[in-house]
């Protein structure tokens, strides 16, 4: 590499961000569709899928925190020019993850009734049955999805994201349209629902398996990778993804938690506080977007052993994550009251949604760059301990507990809720920042 140049250019970032960012878009805006077709199967399929879908949530966390930890290992053994080993890492990700999607399965489907009594308890039967209906279907779909996020993560780490943004675009068109099929046509009501997703989930699938098949890429699949089990590749990826898990896994139960104290407002706070949760979920795009962007462009400096291009990328991006993330949460707040228009709602509400999403918005914008964006440069180079002991620890200790004492004992209802949440997000913050600073995470050795 000659002098004063670095790894990646602007225009190879621009190349991962893009499509990622698309990506996530069309993700967000195919969910409003596809909640907007599932009212009209009636009130039981709206409470089945809302339901179910708190559920499903855990394990695409785990699904997508392997998928992350496999990433990892590739992009740092393409950064180390170790194309054998990059391959070897690509097979036996996509060897784990199916079994794993495949034991998930089963479990859904052997104890399908228990875990939904245990979970929603005694719900009516007819919204029982939506759930027990959805479930199962969805459980089918867990062997696909486990199987697409493998190959969409060894896409981001060889930077073909444009190739998972054109399978999103075909696979969203198919859930779409089957959506409207099942409902509108054959009204099969939750079944009408379920079944596009797994038909959507198969197709991308089995789309980004024979791209990765593809000896023309830089690194690709090898049947024998796939079908031979090495201990030590195993072990390397999991001990990424098992810290992941466990993180996302304590998050999504706070997330159950925090749902149950918000319960308690009264139903204007509730409505608000879910108009505001769609809201957010839109602003968030753009530090959601750059987290693969991380792994991808640290994990290939640090497999190099080029650690200070890898300090370099991990100041540029932070720095295109904030200054994008602060244009984008602008953005969407100045529509909001647009937003709003879609919605038939008292001015108490309204004006409550408003004071949520511009809570949200600043902080998203300031503070999660450094707390939500930058870990990821940190766990693609091996600090991945550190990363998830402040993961919990904030979520537990400032936004649960803070949740409780400006919710509840204050009276502060879901502004006090909004408030713990921007709070956890800077404690993350400077705790990552001052983790970065220490610079620990520069001798850190994941191969």
């Amino acid at each position: 590499m000659e002098a004063g140049t670095h790894m990646f250019s602007d225009q190879d970032l621009k190349q991962l961000i893009v499509p990622l960012f698309l990506e996530q878009l069309l993700l967000m805006l195919v969910g409003i569709a596809d909640t907007f077709m599932v009212s009209f199967a009636g009130d039981a399929a709206v409470s089945g899928v809302s339901l179910v879908n708190m559920f499903v949530t855990f394990f695409l966390y785990v699904f997508t925190a392997l998928a992350s930890g496999g990433a990892v290992i590739v992009s740092q053994y393409m950064g180390k020019k170790d194309k054998e080993h990059a391959q070897r890492t690509a097979g036996q990700l996509l060897m784990v993850a199916t079994l794993l999607s495949a034991l998930s399965t089963a479990l859904l489907l052997l104890w399908d009734r228990p875990i939904l009594g245990l979970l929603f308890g005694k719900v009516e039967e007819e919204v029982m049955a939506a759930c027990v209906t959805y479930q199962r279907i969805m459980a089918f779909s867990f062997i696909p999805l486990g199987i697409y996020n493998t190959g969409a993560a060894l896409c981001r780490s060889i930077s073909r994201t444009e190739v998972t943004l054109k399978i999103s675009v075909a696979a969203n068109v198919i859930n779409v349209a089957g959506n409207g099929i099942g409902i509108f046509v054959l009204h099969a009501g939750v079944a009408g629902v379920a079944w596009p997703s797994f038909f959507a989930r198969a197709f991308s699938a089995v789309a980004v398996t024979v791209f990765c098949l593809d000896k023309r890429n830089e690194v690709y699949y090898r049947i024998q990778d796939i079908f031979w089990w090495n201990g030590q590749t195993v072990r390397k990826i999991l001990s990424i993804a098992v810290p992941s898990s466990i993180e996302n896994g304590v998050f999504q139960l706070i997330k159950v938690a925090l749902s149950s104290i918000t319960a308690m407002f009264g139903t204007a706070q509730i409505a608000a506080n879910g108009i505001a949760q769609s809201i957010w979920s839109l602003s968030a795009l753009m530090v959601v977007t750059m987290g693969p962007v991380y792994i991808t462009v640290i994990g290939q400096c640090m497999g190099a052993g080029n650690v200070e291009d890898a300090d370099h990328y991990l100041k540029k991006l932070t720095k295109i994550t904030l200054l994008a993330a602060l244009l984008w949460n602008i953005l969407i707040f100045a529509l909001t009251p647009l937003l709003m228009e879609l919605y038939p709602l008292s001015e108490e509400i309204r004006r409550l949604v408003i004071q949520l999403v511009l809570i949200h918005n600043i902080f998203n914008a300031l503070a999660w760059p450094f707390g939500g964006a930058l870990p990821n440069g940190l766990r693609a180079a091996g600090d991945i301990r550190s990363t998830m002991v402040v993961s919990i620890a904030s979520t537990v200790f400032v936004r649960l507990l803070l949740s409780y004492l400006l919710g509840i004992w204050m009276g502060m209802g879901v502004i006090g809720i909004a408030v713990a949440m921007v709070c956890d997000w800077i404690v993350r913050a400077a705790a990552f920042t001052i983790r970065y600073e220490q610079g620990k995470w520069r001798t850190m050795q994941v191969i």
